[in-house]
């Protein structure tokens, strides 16, 4: 039998459980630059679960809240692995948020929040979990999973 092994890390995070082909995406979302973090990247792998997921495992970086809350935006299901002296100290599903803000861009070109002369930060009210979808408090424009990607802004 072959295994492929990977050294364990002495502190960081793993994300599991993430769609196949967000890690990148997900890398963008934390600002992850590769050439200054020890990362390991396993993207379309086998899982019994899934059928198919992306593992994300960074070395030296503690998920705060708020990058949680970014996370579940594009991997709702995603397993968050917080690891310290070696051990998997906490371990938590990530839960899409109620309200997000500032954040997220709001796709409206008329919506206040894209006013360069109004100073006003975005804020997104969920409205349903299956499937993910939040509105605007301000246009009201709604948005869906499969466009909220494409709207975060890098940390």
């Amino acid at each position: 039998m072959m295994a492929l092994k990977v050294k364990r890390i002495e502190m960081g995070t793993v994300l599991d459980h993430l769609p196949p082909g967000t890690a990148p995406k997900i890398m963008r979302i934390l600002d992850i630059d590769p050439t200054e973090t020890t990362l390991l990247v396993a993207i379309n792998v086998e899982s019994s679960k899934m059928g198919r997921k992306d593992i994300l495992k960074i070395e030296g970086k503690i998920l705060s809240e708020e990058e949680a809350n970014k996370v579940a935006l594009v991997a709702p299901n995603a397993t968050v692995n917080i690891v310290r002296d070696y051990s998997v100290a906490e371990k938590f599903q990530v839960k899409p948020p109620e309200r997000v803000e500032g954040f997220l861009r709001c796709p409206n070109p008329n919506c206040i929040t894209n006013d360069e002369r109004e100073p006003v930060n975005t804020v997104f009210i969920r409205e349903s979990r299956e499937p993910l979808e939040y509105r605007c408090r301000y246009c009201e424009r709604t948005v869906r999973e499969d466009h909220i990607r494409e709207l975060i802004r890098p940390s």
